[in-house]
């Protein structure tokens, strides 16, 4: 009996090495749930409110939809809805656009022309908590037409203007079926009377993009105003059918430019070794505990042997 006790004991140095080889592993994966970093889609709230911050119309909402407006929407605030944990460093960009259309409501609006546009950023500091009173919050505004129009809020900072290049997308078009702005939050149309070209209200026309028409049979929209490849971050969902009323999403992707910042790491710029476990001795001390269960098993067979 006294004769197997060296071989128990190998065994038992061997099953430390192999405890001590798998626990800097156990500890990379618990650091990465933690540490991951990862900016997940954050809801959206808004109201309309005048210029003295008197709240028009209903409270606080995330109802999308296409809304026909009283009064042309002038000031929107933005928050994101309570409840949410919003990680340091995240960022959801919020964009409110205006645009002239050629009818009051988004099946005859026609070709559009943007006239303003404004981009807010939400972060941690923007979530809706149990007593807001006091709090402010922050705003969008563009300029009003005043005649048919669109008011479009968004979550991406794109502006969707028929130009090229980074930053800019396709204007919206009912017939093409180019439903941007992409991202749609919530939308509102209005107006009494048709934009004409020219008009103070309406965007001053590139050479390549006549201004709105007043015929109720416009043409076909010049190859200027055909859809661009969007930037990062307005990358378009699947496209409905031209005539389709474009869906809507309280729920904001983070912008990818605005990462949360990395923490400061002693390896040289590398990942620390909790946290990927590349670094750590696995193979080391894998090595050491099957050397030591080769000459356990020596012994044992030694020991058998004598007694044989």
């Amino acid at each position: 009996m006294a004769r197997s006790q060296p071989a128990r004991f190998l065994a038992a140095t061997a099953a430390a090495f192999l405890s001590a080889a798998a626990a800097p592993l156990i500890g990379a994966t618990a650091a990465h749930a933690q540490d991951g970093g990862v900016c997940s889609a954050a809801t959206v709230q808004y109201r309309l409110v005048d210029g003295d911050g008197k709240v028009v119309g209903a409270d606080w909402s995330s109802e999308g939809g296409f809304h026909q407006w009283d009064t042309v929407p002038g000031i929107v605030e933005v928050r994101l809805a309570p409840g949410q944990s919003v990680g340091a460093g995240c960022s959801y960009p919020v964009s409110l656009a205006e645009y002239t259309t050629e009818g009051p409501d988004w099946p005859s609006s026609g070709h559009q022309e943007m006239i303003d546009k404004a981009t807010v950023h939400l972060t941690a500091e923007d979530v809706a908590g149990q007593d807001d009173a006091g709090r402010t919050w922050k705003k969008l505004s563009v300029k009003a037409p005043t005649c048919f129009g669109q008011t479009d809020l968004y979550g991406d900072d794109v502006a969707y203007d028929g130009k090229e290049g980074e930053g800019h997308g396709p204007l919206p078009d009912v017939r093409t079926g180019a439903v941007t702005p992409f991202h749609l939050i919530a939308a509102w149309n209005g107006g009494d009377k048709r934009c004409e070209p020219g008009a103070p209200e309406s965007a001053t026309p590139s050479p390549s993009a006549p201004g709105t028409s007043a015929s109720p049979a416009p043409s076909v929209p010049p190859a200027a105003n055909e859809p661009s490849a969007p930037a990062e971050g307005g990358k378009p969902p699947a496209s409905p059918k031209p005539g389709a009323t474009p869906s809507t999403d309280p729920k904001v992707s983070p912008a990818q430019s605005s990462p949360p910042a990395p923490k400061s790491s002693p390896n040289g710029g590398n990942p620390p070794l909790a946290e990927t476990g590349a670094g750590a001795p696995v193979g080391m001390l894998a090595g050491g505990a099957a050397l030591v269960l080769a000459v356990g098993a020596g012994t044992v067979y030694a020991t058998r042997a004598r007694r044989s």
